[in-house]
């Protein structure tokens, strides 16, 4: 694949949050750990090496085991879970939610920028071992932002109404859905590896985690990546202490309230946060859902239900059943980093902003912060696309503009005319700042009539001026019409294609080359948003 690059922020598709944090803000310190440089992590090893007890390693081990148990999985595979039992062997984690056939394109860059920062790792700090670890969100409850995925110009849509943690679901009436997809493919070499995937992942399985698990140990198996389950009674043992801290101390409210202020004050004044926390962070599961635990007066109640705990009560659950307790988004990565010998959360912009409000979180914990990477970033365009692009002399940034704003910008371009009024509008602010000063000598109180002449003067120009623009976009039909498809096709709905597009539109291109092709075009530590030409 052939490369260019444009920074972050050049984009002006990113938050400014994130460009500081890539400019390396001096404001934005005190609110994360070491930032990802490949020097850096050495410190990192340290402080990871010192924290994390062989008794949670020996816990993570045996769970993998077992859930691996029920899948084939490949050498690299097995031979990362054997590493993990070392402890010289530490983790790189991404996370993300259950969405159907993995959701948007990101959901792959995050993971291949998971998997390329270990092979980096390993080859600057040769006597240690780096694993990548895909963290499955099946705890998560948000059902209608992972039911649908976009092939082509498809919206392909799991129609379901179900509540509580989706991990759990069952698949039964989603293979009317894959019925449907499956039509859409065709029957090209591509397309019949594509119904392969989901033979031997959705149709093999019962749950959706299950069937997640599959599909993403089906794509990047080869590459050694591990899938986690997180919802275990085992790994949720380790994290008892804390749950306990939540319930009976509410401390990661404080915590993270207290470094959204010092964002204000330190960073910047108009800061919004990502997430708000609560008076406790935590979820219940039961068979019937998933539920926001309340503590009012001296009880605990289910949120939505009329059941309800004594303190005394709750405790005792959490001791015999700690999986029934599960983190919010504030807690979900001091989780994370309590079971996993981890070193750095690869993650994208929205994440690692909510990630910005928890360094005093952790350190309450005294759990060590990770490492934050903002994950790869591209857009995908064919060698014919790339043709085309060059006929409409569209540059880099000119492609990332708002599509109007681009429009508006290419046909001032093309246009044989000149449809910039600015000129006009100089030449009647002289007369109207001279029609001020006239009035000022005379009149005073007629200022008010002449400002509001003056606008509304103003404002007729603006109209003008947009009629023209309309009426030449009309006689440039042709040319307009060739910008907004291209922009549609590189910017589905002028949005990133990357928060877009499913990852089976360029499979079905590219086949069965496609992830390798990612893996080898994309670096994680490469601080630039990226285009790829296949």
């Amino acid at each position: 694949m052939q490369k260019k690059f444009i920074s972050f922020e050049e984009t002006k598709r990113f938050s400014k949050l994130i460009t500081d944090y890539l400019g390396r803000s001096v404001n934005l310190d005190p609110f994360y750990g070491t930032f990802p440089l490949i020097e850096n992590f050495r410190q990192q090893i340290a402080l990871k090496k010192g924290s994390y007890s062989a008794a949670n390693r020996q816990v993570l081990t045996d769970v993998l085991k077992l859930q691996y148990e029920a899948i084939s999985y490949s050498d690299a595979v097995n031979e990362n879970l054997n590493l993990l039992k070392n402890e010289n062997t530490f983790t790189i984690t991404t996370g993300h939610q259950l969405s159907l056939m993995t959701g948007p394109l990101y959901f792959l860059y995050k993971i291949i920028s998971t998997i390329n920062l270990c092979k980096r790792l390993k080859n600057e700090y040769p006597d240690f071992d780096f694993v990548p670890i895909y963290w499955m969100a099946s705890e998560d409850h948000d059902f209608e932002e992972i039911s649908s995925f976009r092939f082509q110009n498809k919206s392909i849509r799991w129609p379901k109404e179900t509540a509580g943690a989706v991990g759990e679901m069952s698949l039964e009436d989603l293979l009317p859905v894959l019925d449907i997809f499956e039509q859409h493919l065709g029957e090209s070499i591509n397309a019949q590896q594509l119904k392969d995937l989901m033979k031997a992942s959705y149709r093999k399985s019962k749950t959706l985690s299950e069937a997640t698990f599959r599909l993403v140990n089906l794509l990047f198996g080869q590459y050694g990546l591990i899938v986690l389950e997180p919802h275990n009674p085992q790994l949720k043992t380790l994290f008892k202490p804390i749950v306990k801290e939540e319930l009976t101390k509410r401390s990661s409210y404080k915590e993270v309230n207290s470094q959204i202020e010092k964002l204000k004050q330190d960073y910047d004044a108009e800061y919004k946060p990502q997430v708000n926390p609560r008076d406790i962070n935590l979820f219940y599961l039961s068979e019937n859902g998933r539920y926001r635990i309340e503590k009012k007066e001296d009880r605990f109640y289910l949120n939505g239900t009329e059941q309800s705990f004594t303190e005394s009560e709750i405790l005792e659950v959490l001791e015999s059943n700690p999986e029934k307790f599960s983190p919010n988004v504030i807690l979900r990565p001091i989780y994370q980093e309590c079971i996993l010998p981890n070193l750095c959360y690869v993650g994208g912009g929205g994440e690692l902003a909510y990630w910005f409000q928890l360094k005093s979180t952790f350190d309450y914990f005294s759990v060590p912060f990770p490492s934050l990477l903002l994950r790869n970033s591209a857009v995908l365009y064919s060698k014919k696309q790339g043709r085309k692009i060059a006929k409409l002399n569209l540059q880099t940034t000119e492609l990332f503009m708002n599509r109007n704003a681009l429009l508006n910008k290419k046909v001032r371009q093309i246009s044989n005319i000149d449809l910039d009024l600015s000129d006009l509008k100089k030449q009647l602010k002289k007369q109207f700042d001279y029609l001020q000063d006239l009035v000022s000598q005379t009149d005073p109180s007629f200022q008010g009539a002449v400002a509001a002449q003056q606008a509304k003067q103003f404002k007729g120009i603006d109209h003008l001026e947009k009629r023209l623009l309309n009426a030449q976009k009309r006689l440039l039909k042709d040319e307009v019409e060739r910008l907004v498809l291209i922009h549609e096709q590189l910017f589905p709905n002028d949005n990133l294609q990357e928060r877009t597009l499913n990852f089976t539109s360029f499979f079905l291109e590219l086949g069965s080359d496609f992830i390798p092709q990612l893996i080898d075009s994309l670096d994680p530590l490469n601080p630039n948003f990226v285009l790829l030409e296949y």
